[in-house]
């Protein structure tokens, strides 16, 4: 049986790559490949499974998690979840991406409006930092989220300070994913990769000071189990009691 529940050709033409040309980047850091989507898949059966409409992705490299998140909508549309069917998705949910865009922990190579990836799953692109966005957008409108992607600043002040801002405004239920929470991966990660000047330890950091008693915290790290293989530089899932 040579079939696969997964679209692997789809995959790897939309999700991990921009039309079968160039990588999109850093999706190595999710321990995706063309055809595999690392922890990627994770973020995919949350919002499918809970029915998730409002998706927030702050810090985006090049746009894997939003890709996931634009296409986990989209066939929850097309299965009849969703009131609409269009990528175009207005006042019902929507996938918002914040970024400066100031290369700060990752260059975002879809800035322009004509990038395969704004053209192919129209994000709510956001260009603020992510203090500046919540203030300045998501209290503003009064938008509520169902699922919160922290993949920004990865100082510690960086990571507490989103998680306490956007905390605040999540709905009932609602699902904050923070990446690189994986320690082991991410000292390696700097080591290898020339980022000794970086300070990439806020996220491993962060998500031990979280209050258990208030919050649900799932660590998923696969880091060192195949060591011939790619993995992911960890994703911890935090929920509200």
């Amino acid at each position: 049986m040579k079939d696969s529940i997964l679209n692997y050709e789809y995959i790897e033409k939309f999700i991990t790559t921009n039309e079968g040309e160039e990588d999109v980047k850093y999706r190595w850091s999710h321990g995706a490949t063309k055809k595999h989507l690392g922890d990627g898949l994770i973020i995919y059966t949350l919002i499918n499974f809970y029915k998730l409409k409002t998706l927030v992705c702050l810090g985006s490299g090049g746009g894997f998690i939003p890709r996931i998140m634009s296409q986990a909508r989209m066939d929850l549309s097309q299965e009849g979840f969703y009131d609409e069917v269009t990528m175009e998705w207005g006042d019902n949910g929507s996938t918002y991406v914040v970024d400066a865009c100031n290369g700060f922990n990752g260059e975002v190579d879809w800035e322009k409006q004509d990038s395969f990836f704004r053209e192919t799953f129209h994000p709510k692109f956001i260009k603020e930092t992510t203090e500046d966005a919540y203030y300045n957008y998501f209290v503003k409108q009064d938008i509520k989220i169902d699922l919160l992607h922290i993949d920004a600043n990865h100082t510690f002040d960086g990571v507490q300070k989103d998680f306490n801002l956007y905390s605040k405004i999540m709905n009932d239920g609602g699902i904050i994913t923070i990446h690189d929470t994986d320690r082991s991966y991410v000292d390696n990660f700097t080591e290898l990769d020339g980022h000794e000047g970086d300070d990439l330890s806020g996220p491993s950091e962060f998500v031990k000071t979280i209050d258990t008693e208030n919050f649900e915290v799932i660590d998923f790290f696969n880091h060192g189990i195949r060591k011939d293989k790619p993995s992911s530089s960890g994703l911890t899932i935090v929920r509200k009691r």
